[in-house]
């Protein structure tokens, strides 16, 4: 097997390099640093193929450090966590000092792991590039052009084989569309339930792009009211509305020559769908109380739970947008026509939620994994992971039995079986017992239905009228 990549994690807050600690673990060689001076003392000893650093820290910014190790460490690729979303002077000195990717606090883990995959990708490209640069001197143009393809063409596979699935999954169509089309600069729509993992599709199209090196932003458009979304999209000047106290760069002009992934964007409102439409047309945003245009270069990669078609035809979607969005339309399959896929990605889902519940070594039985395939999981991956979570928490080995599981899973009930089994599993004693407490519930239902009509309801339960007057005094129901 070979060796994991190494990463060095630079944070003043011992908390918050812990948690990048066991987000990364288990895929990474670690190395921490408490400072800046400490990190650049780390670089000078030990061979490090990233770096995450976080922008605020009391001896040295995040950006400022990765300026020198620009300078000193050329190859090592650099990432910064900050906290602010707003601050035109951050933005700006990113791009001076050549930073790989810059993520918002909070980030989120799925989102780091990819990002450092792709870093780790870039940093052996770079060296096999030196490699081949040295070798190809003397080579002809034909095979210079040809070792070029197989590059690329391995950079966009290896970010379409983290998406975790089985050989021969439903998912396998999407992704080699997606792999086909990521090289070009096409607006992608992606259609499938909530849940199915659209946004992981779309940073994984980004990653295999030409425009992996540059910023993937992404918003749901379903979260927030017309003006906010406008906001957190194009921007606002300071004073554009109340509580606009400064101004705010939006989502678009700091994906610059990027990627902007919007979700449920089936969801938004005519007036927005306007707006939006003239960006993608123009190719420039006017931030809200502003009277200048801004150039972006961006791709857009939007996703929605309902058919756009359909809302077009409806009169609730501007067709104009909707061609322009799905330029290239991917069906993504919900999880229960992926069955073979559930077992696989319940594990890799289980290696990133264990460590926050400090439980690393936790494991799914045989009789859960069983369980979880059989059940069809209408919330598809976001119920799975909530699943998982229920299992870490109530379980207090490090193997999950299936008796944690909730019901409707435990059972595999669809939605309207949950409510019955929920009666049945509060239901206490023996099988005899538990019987007679169904057998006085139809009979009490049955009687109050036909209004105690004994004569009907004995006709109804298949009974004498002698028989169902023997009931209703063993029941305790005569009165």
């Amino acid at each position: 097997m070979p060796p994991q990549p190494a990463v060095l994690l630079v944070d003043d807050e011992p908390r918050s390099l812990e948690a990048l600690v066991r987000t990364l673990e288990d895929d990474f060689t670690l190395f921490t640093a408490h400072s800046a001076l400490e990190a650049l003392d780390i670089l000078a000893a030990e061979s490090v193929q990233a770096i995450v650093a976080d922008q605020r820290m009391p001896d040295m910014s995040g950006v400022d450090m990765l300026k020198l190790v620009r300078e000193r460490h050329p190859q090592v690729v650099r990432i910064v966590l900050s906290g602010y979303t707003d601050n035109h002077d951050i933005i700006a000195a990113v791009n001076e000092a050549g930073i790989y990717q810059y993520l918002l606090k909070p980030w989120h883990p799925e989102t780091l792991q990819l990002t450092l995959a792709g870093a780790v990708e870039l940093f052996r490209l770079q060296e096999e590039n030196e490699l081949l640069n040295v070798e190809l001197k003397s080579s002809t143009p034909w095979l210079k052009e040809r070792v070029a393809h197989k590059r690329a063409q391995a950079t966009e596979n290896s970010a379409m084989a983290r998406i975790v699935r089985t050989a021969g999954s439903p998912m396998d169509a999407a992704c080699q569309l997606l792999t086909r089309v990521a090289p070009f600069d096409i607006a992608v729509l992606l259609e499938g339930e909530s849940g199915v993992g659209k946004e992981l599709l779309a940073r994984a199209l980004h990653y295999a792009s030409t425009r992996k090196d540059h910023p993937f932003v992404a918003e749901n458009c379903a979260a927030l009211p017309e003006q906010l979304l406008e906001s957190e999209l194009f921007g606002h000047k300071r004073g554009a509305f109340t509580g606009a106290y400064q101004d705010h760069v939006g989502l678009f002009q700091r994906a610059d020559r990027g990627t902007v992934f919007l979700d449920e964007i089936g969801e938004t409102s005519p007036a927005f769908q306007a707006k939006l439409l003239r960006v993608l047309q123009e190719g420039e945003i006017r931030p809200v109380g502003s009277a200048r245009a801004v150039k972006v270069d961006v791709r857009v990669v939007s996703a929605t739970n309902r058919r756009l078609v359909e809302l077009v035809a409806a009169g609730r979607f501007r067709e104009d947008l909707y061609y322009r969005l799905s330029a290239f339309a991917v069906e993504v399959p919900p999880l229960r026509e992926r069955a073979g896929d559930i077992v696989p990605i319940a594990q890799s889902l289980l290696a990133q939620l264990a460590p926050a519940c400090h439980k690393p070594a936790a494991r799914l039985a045989p009789a859960t994994l069983a369980r979880l395939s059989q059940y069809r999981w209408p919330g598809n991956v976001r119920e799975l992971k909530n699943e998982l979570q229920r299992l870490l928490v109530l379980s207090d080995g490090d193997e999950l039995g299936p008796e944690h599981l909730s019901r409707q899973v435990l059972y595999g009930a669809g939605e309207n079986e949950s409510a019955e089994l929920e009666f049945l599993g509060g239901v206490d004693g023996d099988l005899k017992t538990r019987l007679e407490t169904l057998e006085k519930r139809i009979v009490h239902e049955t009687m109050t239905r036909l209004r105690w009509n004994k004569t009907r309801a004995a006709n109804e339960l298949g009974l004498s009228r002698v028989g169902l007057r023997s009931k209703l005094t063993r029941y305790g129901l005569e009165q």
